[in-house]
């Protein structure tokens, strides 16, 4: 049973769609006991860090229990944000299964949030990524980014490298929607129901 934990974010039927599409058994909770059963764990988000952070500490246990999670766990946009140790957007600690800062892009000609296609550079072998070409295209929408760095395993260039994927032992975060980013986001799903 995959667990998608309910952080308070909006849009997640797009998630819960994407996992249907896949014929995978899922409950959305935020119950600690039930997402420490789950064969695994995935995070959504959508909205601002210091309020999601608000909404999983608001919630008795939750917070400590995704801390100490061993069996595959997947943040999606901020929710692999979540997974650092600080953001800029509200300067908010985060859950720390991940050494890193988010920061928000610099000014530049690029406009803010950074909405749309781009493609994945590969850097590093991940189970999460087993089947994806480099250069396949992956849908953004994002204010805040965690620069590229030790648990990058794919990067995308938008005025600077920022990481698209990263993994740290069962921790895994994509930056995109791989539930909307058409056969490479389906792939990366399947992939990690199979972790």
């Amino acid at each position: 049973m995959i667990a998608i934990v309910d952080s308070g974010g909006a849009n997640l039927a797009s998630v819960i769609f994407a996992i249907e599409r896949l014929n995978k058994p899922y409950v959305f909770t935020a119950d600690p006991d039930v997402i420490a059963k789950a064969s695994h764990v995935l995070l959504p988000g959508v909205g601002a860090a210091g309020t999601a952070m608000r909404a999983l500490k608001s919630r008795p246990g939750l917070v400590e229990c995704l801390r100490g999670l061993k069996q595959p766990v997947m943040g999606i946009c901020l929710g692999m944000q979540l997974l650092f140790d600080w953001s800029a957007e509200g300067d908010v600690d985060m859950l720390g299964l991940i050494p890193g800062k988010v920061v928000k892009f610099m000014k530049s000609d690029l406009s803010v949030p950074h909405m749309g296609w781009n493609t994945l550079s590969l850097k590093q072998k991940t189970p999460l990524l087993k089947d994806i070409t480099d250069q396949s295209y992956v849908y953004f929408v994002h204010s805040y980014y965690v620069p590229a760095g030790d648990h990058s395993c794919a990067v995308t260039d938008y005025g600077t490298s920022l990481s698209a994927v990263v993994n740290r032992g069962n921790v895994f975060g994509c930056q995109f929607h791989p539930e909307r980013s058409g056969k490479t986001g389906a792939q990366i799903l399947k992939n990690f129901m199979e972790l």
